[in-house]
């Protein structure tokens, strides 16, 4: 440990010591802190006298910070919703326990939004559909509600709405998930049906927030008479279902579905939008279409060069973001992934391209680091 030797006038009556003192033989005489007495400056004299030295503050131990894994907090989130909603009536406390998972909802998304996203488009043979689904749609409510700036209590009663929104038909949903022919008749109905149940259900267990149980009612609702259960027109369905029906409505079409076709993120944006003519609400459209853009992270793309790769986070630009190039222009898989910013010409995205499982193989972590590992 280095030292600095002392002389008497270091020793200031009624002064507190800033560092240890100790002897020649390093043995600690007087502690940081202490406050020199008048009447110890004649023993201090004959022992500065033999030497007496300042020792130097023990450097502090640094303790490393682990990464927080998006993909890890939402897996276990997960996790924990496909046991809490299963049985969901009796729970105890269920209030709190849904609030728990929206906590980690919240903590993926401020840690990334980009990876937060990435998750919905690249982690879909993480547990159940239903289940899934639930927390893709309450990442993409909380990312687009905190670009539109809600309020906290807002954000709490979407992402609540979006976990429970299904509890009245989550076995039906994972049935369907599998099915490759039309609906029928009954499944129509129970499909109909579905937000007033999960409301029962959600009363049941307690629940009594009446913008979560709004939320969860109107999730199908979508303005234009056509929705479901009532048909609500604009003006009676409030902005934040209509921002929960939209994120459900992209989450679905982004997803494999063996019963109806995948949409590229900017196609299924576009085709829920302007469904029905313009955006029943402007600002909601806008936060999606600011929020999602073209080319969200997890989407792949071809580069002008012909590689193909993955969008891994926005550029200055939000239509030319940072891709990991992964196979080379002649299709074959590079050693290693290759950082594009496609604002420069050369690595321009020329389009987007659908990801039929097949193309590439590679995990989440080599794209994007410890920030998404397992």
């Amino acid at each position: 440990m280095a030292q600095q030797r002392l002389t008497l006038p270091d020793f200031v009556p009624g002064k507190a010591l800033a560092w240890d003192v100790v002897d020649a033989d390093g043995s600690t005489v007087m502690i940081e802190g202490h406050v020199v007495e008048e009447e110890e400056r004649a023993d201090l004299a004959r022992l500065v006298e033999s030497g007496l030295y300042a020792a130097q503050p023990k450097p502090v131990a640094v303790k490393k910070v682990e990464q927080v894994s998006v993909l890890r907090v939402l897996n276990t989130a997960q996790k924990n919703l496909e046991k809490l909603l299963h049985g969901f009536a009796n729970q105890a406390d269920a209030t709190g326990k849904v609030m728990e998972i929206a906590k980690a909802i919240h903590q993926a998304t401020t840690v990334s939004a980009n990876i937060s996203h990435a998750c919905i488009l690249l982690n879909q043979r993480s547990g159940d559909y239903s289940v899934r689904h639930c927390i893709d749609t309450a990442v993409v409510a909380l990312l687009v509600a905190r670009r539109l700036k809600k309020s906290s209590d807002e954000m709490k009663s979407i992402v609540a709405a979006a976990l429970t929104m299904n509890l009245g038909m989550l076995g039906q949903q994972d049935a369907l998930q599998e099915r490759t022919a039309a609906l029928d008749p009954k499944d129509v109905e129970q499909i109909h049906r579905h937000p007033e149940d999960s409301v029962a259900i959600l009363k049941q267990a307690g629940i009594d927030n009446a913008e979560w149980l709004d939320y969860v009612q109107m999730h199908h609702e979508n303005g234009s008479g056509s929705g479901y259960p009532k048909g609500h027109v604009v003006g009676e369905v409030p902005q934040n279902a209509y921002l929960l029906s939209i994120a459900d409505q992209y989450c679905a079409a982004v997803v494999q579905r063996k019963y109806r076709r995948t949409l590229l993120p900017h196609a299924a944006l576009r085709e829920i939008l302007i469904s029905d003519g313009a955006p029943h609400d402007a600002l909601v459209a806008a936060g999606f279409i600011k929020e999602i853009g073209n080319f969200p992270a997890g989407s792949f793309v071809r580069l002008h060069t012909d590689e193909i790769g993955v969008v891994i986070k926005r550029g200055a630009h939000a239509a030319m973001p940072l891709v990991q190039a992964l196979l080379n222009p002649r299709g074959v898989a590079l050693p290693a992934p290759i950082l594009r910013d496609t604002s420069k010409p050369l690595f321009g995205i020329r389009e987007a391209i659908p990801n039929d499982g097949k193309l590439l193989r590679f995990n989440m972590q080599q794209l994007w680091g410890s920030a998404a590992s397992l």
